[in-house]
């Protein structure tokens, strides 16, 4: 059979709208609220099933067999990717780095524990340029140990072993990091659409380093941290040594933890350019379908070994750059440097004069020697007054440094793994760190009814003590583990005196909970979220509803001397769609804002609608704000918010930004006010689908029963 001419070359499936966006929604309507984020790792992505455990499998593993098979890899050179000078150390020490150097403290995302270096776009920035190999050596060691070992947990093993086997003693090692199965669409990296955009795109003012948009942490789309050769490429290790302090700080890291990173990391290893950038192939998600997932390979010589291109520097940074010593500050500060271009033309540091026995070996030949190079970051360790004292004083030290390093390396691959109670393994350390946000073991031998008679017995409304139960535990962020109401945290500073907490009406509530706690020796913590169980459970009787909310006790309270401050404030909320409330006015609107917090949370969008529909009718807005409050009963859990959103006897007129009314049809009255994260349920289509369930009449009980479902979801999710 001939196709008519006019189909000639057509293809009768769907145009490529598998591999494209040109037929999705928010091509049409962009300005549509998109709720993928909160649904991005559905279990449909995961090979295992839902009946695996990966924290359940890792304890099954042979530590010591893995950790011996990692050590061999080292030194075992492949020759489809030589190793420099026999020795994998350096290409594993930056996968790991660079798996764990996306964390940023601002919303805790990044970070190495998913495995996200697998997906783009991470696969492919050009900061992770040729790790794609990095990962492939490893294949033969995951397909060994297979479901047992994740590939997160491998990245970070990889860096530790390559560190162990050059000789430093490592601070210490956790498993437990789950893999995911599908790229990240919640992580924001960055208006840009191109790699290695100028960096004014970033910031307010580039000589403001702070003035970079929160909460990103690198200077160019693409970039780990900083750009090496200097700020745009521009060398100016001044300059260059206040965008590292910023960026450094976006991940937690004081100056003695920066100085001992960026030396630790250019301690060992090389960096790659002996040759013409230009020509590299494209990255892994741009390349072939006969590469098989490999990027930027290069058809000059071998492609390998010392035709490598990476980064486009060229050269080691100390004389053995196999071997963990103190040769990083010996070359930095025992010479004069100058600028100079590396083969593929980019601006690197080298000595104007150097001994040819201080030079490295060359990576390939070990009958020649290759000039020793810093990077404009490096110089900054020398130049900049605050950086240049810590330098020296590791310089003169070489055991402290290395315990530093040990300390600070530990903190970047380990900071999104949550509390110490979920390391595993048997190189966990002892020692308690303030950044893992410690809480003392609670009490659990204690009878709740008699605590719940004892707060129902209060003078505590259900408005306050739902309000402060959700505000400690509104805390938590799925992304590094940090937060939640275990800790008890939210009577301490700085989230006592938060705007989003209400810091008088909190002070009060916390006097009367304070004195039950006393009372029956049991720890705020707990005390706190029975206080808002108890008001949950009350306003169901209202209802018509009697019912128990699920409660898990043993949560401790931290103390002040426990709670890092300054890295704590990174948890204010701006806003709380589920409060009706926003701080300031943002770019962003404030139902984008509730969609993150909401992921932030690991809620569902039907999970995030009967919350907010059960929040509203318990009257817990701040600041007692009428506004969302669609019923007659505040305080008793009713589907009423969505019913009366959904009811066509009404309509809805706009007042202002975010501000709108709700008006009978008939008499013209204003019944009640909203904001746009209220009648955002009504109009999009999806959630009005979701708000629709809850408003039918045979759903009242659901509504009940699915509110309760995920306030617990809420109060639990740090107790792990």
């Amino acid at each position: 059979m001939q196709n008519s001419s006019n189909s000639s070359g057509k293809c009768p499936f769907m145009h490529g709208s598998t591999t494209t966006q040109e037929n999705s929604v928010t091509k049409w309507w962009p300005k549509s609220l998109n709720l993928d984020i909160l649904h991005q790792h559905d279990s449909k992505t995961n090979p295992y099933g839902k009946d695996f455990n990966y924290r359940d499998a890792v304890k099954s593993l042979d530590f010591k067999e893995l950790e011996k098979d990692m050590h061999d890899l080292m030194t075992q050179p492949q020759e489809w990717w030589p190793a420099d000078w026999g020795h994998y150390g350096g290409l594993m020490i930056r996968m790991a780095w660079h798996a764990a150097g996306t964390y940023r403290i601002g919303d805790g995302r990044g970070g190495a524990g998913t495995g996200n270096l697998r997906f783009a776009p991470l696969n492919s920035w050009p900061d992770n340029g040729n790790l794609d190999k990095a990962r492939r050596l490893l294949w033969p060691i995951k397909k060994k140990y297979g479901n047992n070992i994740s590939w997160a947990d491998l990245f970070i093993l990889a860096g530790n072993i390559a560190y162990e086997s050059m000789g430093l003693k490592m601070f210490g090692f956790s498993y437990g990091r789950a893999d995911i199965w599908h790229p990240e669409k919640d992580i924001y990296w960055g208006s840009e659409n191109e790699f290695l955009a100028p960096s004014e795109n970033r910031y307010e003012n580039l000589d403001d380093p702070s003035t970079l948009e929160e909460p990103l942490g690198a200077t160019h789309m693409g970039l780990i941290y900083v750009n090496p050769e200097g700020v745009n490429g521009k060398p100016d290790p001044l300059k260059t040594a206040l965008h590292v302090r910023e960026t450094f700080a976006r991940m937690a890291m004081n100056d003695e933890e920066t100085v001992a990173l960026t030396a630790g990391g250019h301690t060992v290893g090389k960096a790659h350019g002996n040759g013409d950038a230009s020509v590299l192939g494209p990255e892994p998600e741009g390349a072939s379908i006969e590469n098989q997932g490999f990027g930027w390979i290069n058809p000059k010589g071998n492609g390998n070994g010392v035709d490598t291109v990476t980064s486009g520097l060229e050269g080691a940074w100390t004389t053995y750059p196999t071997k963990w010593d103190n040769g990083y500050f010996d070359m930095l500060f025992n010479h004069d440097w100058e600028l100079r271009k590396s083969p593929a033309g980019a601006w690197q540091w080298e000595p104007v004069s150097i001994e040819e026995s201080k030079k490295p070996v060359d990576a390939n030949n070990p009958e020649k020697r290759q000039n020793p190079i810093m990077t404009d970051a490096d110089m900054a360790m020398k130049e900049d007054p605050i950086y240049r004292e810590i330098s020296l004083k590791f310089k003169e030290d070489q055991e402290y440094f290395s315990k530093t390093f040990a300390k600070a390396w530990f903190k970047l691959t380990h900071r999104d793994m949550g509390p110490k109670s979920r390391y595993i393994g048997p190189n966990i350390p002892s020692e308690e760190l303030i950044w893992q946000d410690p809480v003392p073991q609670g009490n659990s031998n204690y009878d709740v009814k008699v605590v719940k008679k004892s707060i129902l017995e209060s003078n505590l409304s259900i408005s306050d003590r739902i309000t402060i139960a959700w505000d400690s535990a509104r805390t938590f962020r799925g992304s590094d583990l940090r937060g939640g109401a275990n800790g008890a945290r939210i009577s301490l500073s700085p989230q006592n005196n938060w705007e989003g907490n209400e810091p008088a009406r909190l002070a009060n509530t916390l006097g009367v909970l304070k004195s039950i706690a006393l009372k029956h020796k049991i720890s705020l913590a707990d005390t706190i979220v029975l206080s808002g169980n108890t008001a949950v459970e009350e306003a169901a009787k209202a209802a018509g509803f009697n019912v128990e909310v699920p409660f898990f006790s043993g949560r401790g309270d931290a103390s002040q001397e426990m709670t890092d401050e300054n890295s704590f404030s990174n948890l204010e909320p701006h806003a709380d769609g589920y409060r009706n409330w926003i701080k300031n006015e943002y770019l962003d609107k404030a139902e984008e804002m509730m969609l993150d917090k909401t992921q932030l949370l690991g809620l569902t969008a039907p999970e995030m609608t009967v919350l907010v529909g059960g929040m509203r009718v318990l009257n817990a807005n701040h600041g007692s704000s009428s506004t969302g409050i669609f019923t007659d009963q505040p305080g008793v859990l009713t589907n009423d918010f969505f019913v009366n959103l959904l009811d066509m006897n009404n309509k809805w007129n706009v007042l202002g930004a975010n501000k709108y009314e709700i008006i009978d049809r008939k008499s013209g009255v204003v019944r009640w006010k909203a904001s746009s994260v209220d009648l955002i349920f009504g109009s999009n289509s999806i959630l009005r689908s979701y708000s629709e369930v809850y408003a039918q009449d045979d759903n009242k009980e659901k509504f009940v029963h699915d509110f309760i479902s995920a306030w617990n979801k809420v109060m639990n999710a740090d107790m792990f």
